[in-house]
């Protein structure tokens, strides 16, 4: 019966997409794929989609991640599968919980639908991308899934600046790493340890609600420890401050600085194939937050970048030393203007209304309480 129910559910998906090709961009003329994506689902080792208590009849999406929601597919490239699957009446209205689901063997992750909520929210970028892909990406998607896309632009607001500013960010760092950690400047590298910070420490006001009370800022100054040039300093002014929030910002600011040097000792190893990749994710993220914050609009598969996004994976911006051409470099200064230039003029809310995303999570949750599912 619930093989039936997914069968029924594609054939449906199937004649709404001619429907509604308003929902998504056009982006089929760029079809590559050599295969139905769609019988992935049939193969023995997705059966857990169907098995699972927590999935089967509440899952409402299942889609394509990775180079393949993208468009940046290569021979080899593995198939990953995102999705979302409606909280359970008990997980509303009794005790028990549940986040999300994984299977590493089919690199399959599928997020509980107030789970995801809360990502969408904050613009997570891996997670906005589930709603802004092909319709042929789409793997399951029935009437509900259906109205979470007619929704999307509920979770567009200026957040996406910090967050996609924040993920850009971070494959720079990468980038930057693995390709001269041991020869930038002591003061170069710890100004991208604090740019770092400074992106972790913007999510602190949303994520206490007493931090507006006190006051933290960091600044780099000339070094008191005498192996470095420069290094960071922290003023901190808290007063009847709760202990566990504040080991909790702590721990995000010290893991960064943690991170950078894990992030540099891994990356050091890594051969071309990776380190063009990484350079072909940034560009990515710059595009795709240049068409959330300028057009309203989440487009996962890169269309239009799509040659250039190739270009990059292939090598043609590498140069023979293993580092990066200068024209790869003006064409990232270019994108980081566009988006400094669209965070400032975007049209998007400060927030998301979250009245009205609740009244959208209600009225799905309330689906479930009633056994309307």
């Amino acid at each position: 019966m619930l093989e039936s129910h997914f069968m029924a559910a594609q054939i449906s998906l199937n004649v709404d997409i001619q429907k509604t090709d308003n929902l998504y961009s056009e982006v089929n003329i760029l079809k590559n794929y050599d295969k139905n994506y769609k019988e992935i689902l049939q193969g023995e080792e997705y059966d857990f989609i169907k098995t699972n208590e927590h999935l089967g009849k509440y899952v409402i999406l299942l889609g394509l991640a990775g180079s393949y929601s993208y468009g940046t597919n290569i021979d080899g490239s593995d198939i990953d599968i995102r999705g979302i699957t409606l909280n359970q009446k008990s997980d509303l209205i009794g005790l028990t919980q549940f986040e999300q689901y994984v299977d590493d063997n089919t690199d399959t992750f599928i997020y509980s639908f107030n789970k995801m909520v809360f990502l969408l929210l904050s613009c997570n970028p891996n997670t906005i991308e589930l709603l802004g892909l092909n319709p042929e990406n789409y793997l399951y998607l029935n009437d509900i899934g259906r109205q979470l896309l007619d929704n999307k632009k509920l979770f567009l607001s200026r957040r996406a600046i910090q967050s996609f500013g924040g993920y850009a960010d971070a494959q720079l760092r990468r980038l930057q790493n693995a390709l001269a950690r041991d020869t930038f400047p002591q003061s170069e590298k710890e100004q991208h340890i604090f740019n770092s910070v400074k992106n972790a420490m913007h999510n602190f006001n949303a994520s206490y609600k007493n931090f507006e009370n006190g006051s933290m800022e960091i600044f780099i100054d000339k070094a008191v420890n005498p192996d470095l040039e420069t290094e960071i300093f922290v003023n901190a002014n808290m007063t009847h401050y709760p202990l566990r929030d504040y080991v909790s910002m702590w721990n995000t600011m010290s893991n960064v600085v943690k991170d950078y040097e894990k992030i540099g000792k891994r990356n050091k190893k890594k051969d071309d194939f990776h380190l063009n990749k990484h350079a072909m994710h940034l560009i990515r993220l710059f595009t795709m937050a240049l068409d959330i914050l300028e057009k309203g609009e989440i487009n996962t598969y890169r269309v239009k970048e799509h040659e250039l996004l190739m270009d990059i994976r292939s090598g043609k911006y590498q140069k023979t030393d293993g580092t990066f051409s200068d024209s790869f470099y003006e064409m990232l200064s270019d994108f980081e203007k566009r988006l400094h230039y669209a965070a400032e003029n975007t049209d998007l809310p400060e927030e998301p209304d979250i009245k009205k995303v609740q009244e959208f999570v209600m009225a799905i949750n309330e689906k479930v309480v009633r056994d309307e599912i």
